[in-house]
């Protein structure tokens, strides 16, 4: 059974930082390639952040310059470096991970909220 747990998030004053992480545990499951996706009340899940296999990042367009996407193959985790943070940040933020598992499996959320 894969599961990520996620960690990081709260609340923080705009231009502030907060960072993510996503950790594979309790299972053989290595993390190939992962995303962030955040949740905002009312609207869609969207894309943030992805990583590949080789280690090549995208970003969505609203985070391009202030978000960092990194994966530690040694560690198995995932870290979103969220920075100069807008109140429009705030949302639920997901985890996803395509690994040594089929399937893609999502992290718990976590909330991160941005106060102006």
């Amino acid at each position: 059974q894969v599961q990520l747990v996620q960690s990081g998030g709260g609340l923080v004053q705009a231009g502030g930082s907060l960072r993510l992480s996503c950790t594979a545990s309790g299972s053989t499951f290595r993390i190939f390639a992962s995303g962030w996706f955040r949740q905002a009340p009312g609207k869609q899940r969207e894309l943030v952040a992805h990583i590949s296999n080789i280690n090549r990042t995208t970003y969505a367009d609203s985070v391009l310059g202030r978000f960092t996407i990194s994966k530690d193959n040694a560690k198995n985790t995932v870290t979103l470096q969220m920075d100069s943070l807008k109140p429009e940040d705030t949302a639920i933020y997901y985890c996803n991970a395509a690994g040594s598992i089929p399937g893609v499996h999502w992290g718990q959320g976590t909330q991160v909220t941005v106060s102006s």
